[in-house]
């Protein structure tokens, strides 16, 4: 889907009072900077990538879902040529991680860590080695996802948890290591390391550390880094079941846990209930306060919010390329397979412990982004896939090039805590009349619930109170001074009305994500360093009096797409979701087709029914936290797709 970025709230009117220019501005979209060039994929490969990586001759070993893994020569087609395809194993249980050192790739399939071989140099694996196995119980959730390289040079792999059988919606452990992080030793040996993770498809290894992400579902309010260290307990029950064997670094037990947070295992007429989010709940359980009394709880590093950055949180990628990738050297790239994006993140230790920042990248991916590995030429490599898990785009699997075009987009580059606020760096200077605009910027905090519930809508939300900003003297930076900033929140802000100093650009991404797990200490900025001007409050100039506002009842009329739009990112419809297009679920013009009445559609959000799109693979969860009245106002507009016409999103 192509993304123009115009502006459709209030925040637009702001936008254009502050504008340096009088002239028309050129938007321009993420392909300007970051073009996304297809690997063609011989006749009759299925592509359904679980590991990427990257050979010392260039080439790019691929591992399949299927699994087979092929080697690719000449992946970037240089020299008007193709890339060539070479079938280099196969046979394998579902490969959904591939690394290369000295001559062999590791791969991590469903019961084992497997080492690959060409000793006799034909190009194809004459050693399938297995370093360890573990016990796998069939059910179809145990995906294992690896390995990455340790520091020492062992090896990381993880586990995703199965689901219950009468409690169908419970992650549990079946059998040992599931629902952990493990580290494998290159002797074959097996030391568990951490636990708590749920659906753990990202590994990565940032500045020597082990950080992982996971999916939002039961236990896991949203999606998110962690930084994983020996002994940690992330937040998911479900591992806490071998907390009690000799080599666990875990000493948490279920019970000790549940003695904290309810687990909500209730019945009704003898059969389990399905929990569910309690709307307006008066003292929910949040992460932070579980902390206090279980020290060995993670909090994460940096939350993705759900449906906003990513629904399905995969590869994670240290940019290593030195500027080869544009100006973001060093930053952690994410990427999302439901959503088939990548999102980038800075993270920075504030009191020992890692807290950042994450913004929106690229989206526009044929499939679900699973995988990631460096080219040579420092582009990016996705493989991609969808089958049984359901992602934006027009195929259900492949692999893509991601490369800069060498032009500087305008963005944040970073933004890092202080004592008072943030401060926002950019890739290019900014224009300082703008910048030193309060009416430029908005934000909010908020947090997600700690509970068994299948994720958690945003809670305890409130508008962050901009006292005032200052602007460095290159124009690179900009303070931003904040009255209410809140330990442990995730705080939201969005730059609006920030222009570029050259071509009165606005930001490509306009809005970062940061998560405070603590607070700077330090010096403050005086009042009198600060800009405190603000167009928005400015006096109005006069304008002709007003017409009678019409008595017909606005609380019934058809929104437009400009109106909702709001509403569907808010309440996170667009993660699976567009106006005319399949994505994860089915377009709004499709559910308008079934003639549901807007009631109809209310009952729907709230208590879906897979079963009435049974060519979906991803069911919808339920969405008890959109309010009554922004229910019926999507509503209406879905029902005015029925005779509206067709037109592309905006």
């Amino acid at each position: 889907m192509k993304r123009y970025y115009y502006i459709f709230t209030l925040a637009f009117v702001f936008c254009s009072c502050i504008a340096s220019s009088a002239q028309e501005t050129k938007i321009y979209k993420e392909e300007d900077y970051y073009k996304i060039i297809t690997i063609p994929t011989p006749e009759g490969v299925l592509l359904e990538v679980g590991g990427v990586a990257t050979m010392p001759d260039g080439r790019i070993a691929v591992s399949t879902r299927r699994g087979d893994v092929w080697m690719i020569e000449n992946p970037t087609a240089e020299n008007n040529s193709t890339p060539r395809f070479t079938l280099f194993a196969s046979g394998l249980h579902e490969s959904l991680g591939l690394a290369y050192r000295d001559n062999a790739l590791y791969t991590a399939q469903r019961g084992e860590l497997t080492k690959l071989m060409d000793t006799n140099g034909d190009g194809k694996a004459d050693v399938y080695e297995t370093i360890h196995s573990w016990p796998i119980s069939g059910h179809y959730h145990e995906y294992s996802f690896g390995p990455k390289f340790a520091s020492d040079g062992n090896f990381f792999v993880s586990g995703n948890v199965a689901f219950g059988n009468e409690e169908w919606w419970r992650g549990e452990s079946r059998k040992p290591w599931r629902g952990w992080i493990m580290k494998i030793h290159t002797d074959g040996t097996l030391e568990p390391w951490a636990t708590g993770v749920r659906s753990p498809c990202g590994l990565g290894i940032v500045d020597g550390e082990l950080f992982y992400d996971d999916n939002q579902g039961d236990w896991v309010g949203s999606g998110g880094l962690w930084h994983v260290t020996k002994g940690a307990f992330i937040g998911h029950p479900a591992g806490l079941k071998w907390a009690g064997e000799p080599n666990s670094p875990v000493k948490l037990t279920t019970e000790q846990l549940y003695a904290k947070v309810n687990p909500r295992q209730e019945k009704k007429e003898g059969q389990y209930v399905k929990p569910e989010n309690i709307q307006d709940e008066k003292n929910p359980t949040f992460l932070y306060e579980v902390k206090k009394e279980i020290p060995e709880l993670k909090l994460p590093a940096v939350w993705l919010p759900h449906g906003v950055l990513g629904i399905s949180n995969s590869e994670i990628l240290v940019d290593e390329t030195a500027g080869k990738f544009g100006p973001f050297a060093g930053q952690v790239f994410v990427g999302d397979q439901g959503q088939s994006k990548i999102m980038r993140v800075v993270m920075e230790k504030v009191k020992g412990e890692y807290q950042g920042v994450a913004f929106d990248f690229r989206s526009g991916f044929q499939s679900g982004v699973l995988r990631m590995n460096w080219g040579h030429d420092g582009s990016l490599f996705a493989g991609e896939t969808n089958r049984g898990w359901g992602s934006a785009g027009t195929t259900n699997s492949g692999l893509q090039r991601l490369m800069w075009t060498g032009r500087t987009p305008f963005e944040m580059k970073t933004v890092k805590s202080m004592p008072d606020g943030f401060e926002i760096e950019f890739t290019l200077p900014v224009d300082r009349k703008s910048a030193e605009d309060l009416a430029s910027y908005v934000g909010k905090s908020y947090i997600y619930k700690y509970h068994p519930v299948y994720g958690s809508p945003t809670v305890n939300e409130e508008k962050l109170s901009i006292k005032g900003v200052k602007v460095s003297e290159d124009n690179k930076k900009v303070r931003i001074v904040i009255d209410n900033l809140r330990q442990y929140y995730l705080h939201e802000i969005t730059s609006f009305g920030v222009r570029s100093q050259e071509g009165n650009l606005p930001l490509l991404h306009q809005t970062a994500h940061y998560t405070l797990n603590n607070i700077q200490e330090g010096n403050k900025l005086p009042l009198s360093e600060l800009s405190t001007k603000n167009s928005a409050t400015a006096p109005a100039k006069q304008v002709p009096k007003a017409a009678p506002k019409s008595t017909t009842n606005v609380g019934s009329k058809t929104p437009t797409y400009a109106e909702i739009e709001p509403l569907l990112k808010k309440n996170t419809c667009t993660a699976c979701h567009q106006q005319n297009k399949r994505q994860v679920g089915p377009a709004f013009a499709d559910i308008a087709k079934r003639k549901y009445t807007e009631e109809k559609i209310l009952e729907l959000i709230y208590t879906p029914q897979p079963k009435n799109w049974p060519e979906y693979a991803t069911p919808m969860a339920a969405m008890p936290q959109v309010p009554k009245d922004e229910a019926l106002k999507i509503a209406r507009w879905i029902n005015s797709l029925r005779t509206a016409p067709v037109a592309n999103n905006p």
